[in-house]
């Protein structure tokens, strides 16, 4: 896996081992930043979720991100994602929590630009999460929520707030973007 854009462009990721690791494809991941490119709202923010290799924010920052928060409960992942932004000398730019999403979301006090979500495919709880997301001081006027899952989960067009914009199928991933409403 490597970094698909921007400044630390093809540089290669470490990904930790594990049967419930399954990164962001670069095709994938090259897709959601060419959509985000075209999305109102700003992304200098950025909140990964579920952030396995950390992929998706080290992505955001390698494209100009001011600053990543890194979410996973595995503490290989959280491993993992402090070398790769060492690798890319951005550890100054970000922060890696390692605890459970639903637990983070109930500390973390920012308020973020763009947040991914990138849950174990098999993770049922999805729908709640967002739910409870929708509810939280994490969003701000048109932050930008993407979400990968599994077609099985299938997901609502609106969360609280949170409103669909778009979707794209990809292999048997589903980028789902939403974004808080003006």
């Amino acid at each position: 896996m490597r970094v698909t854009g921007g400044e630390s462009k093809g540089v290669q990721l470490k990904v930790p081992a594990g049967r419930f690791i399954r990164p962001v494809t670069d095709r994938v991941r090259e897709a959601i930043f060419a959509i985000l490119e075209n999305t109102d709202g700003d992304w200098g923010r950025v909140l990964d979720l579920y952030a396995g290799s950390g992929a998706l924010g080290i992505e955001a920052l390698s494209r100009g991100a001011e600053w990543a928060d890194f979410v996973d409960q595995n503490r290989k992942s959280c491993s993992a994602i402090k070398y790769n932004l060492s690798k890319i000398k951005l550890q100054d730019k970000g922060h890696v929590y390692c605890c459970s999403v639903s637990k983070a979301i109930t500390f973390l006090d920012d308020c973020y630009d763009v947040i991914f979500m990138d849950p174990p495919y098999s993770d049922s709880s999805l729908d709640g999460l967002l739910t409870t997301l929708a509810g939280s001081t994490l969003l701000k006027q048109l932050t930008t929520v993407i979400v990968s899952h599994a077609q099985r989960f299938p997901l609502k067009s609106d969360y609280s707030g949170l409103h669909l914009l778009r979707q794209q199928r990809y292999g048997d991933s589903h980028i789902s973007i939403y974004q808080e409403e003006v």
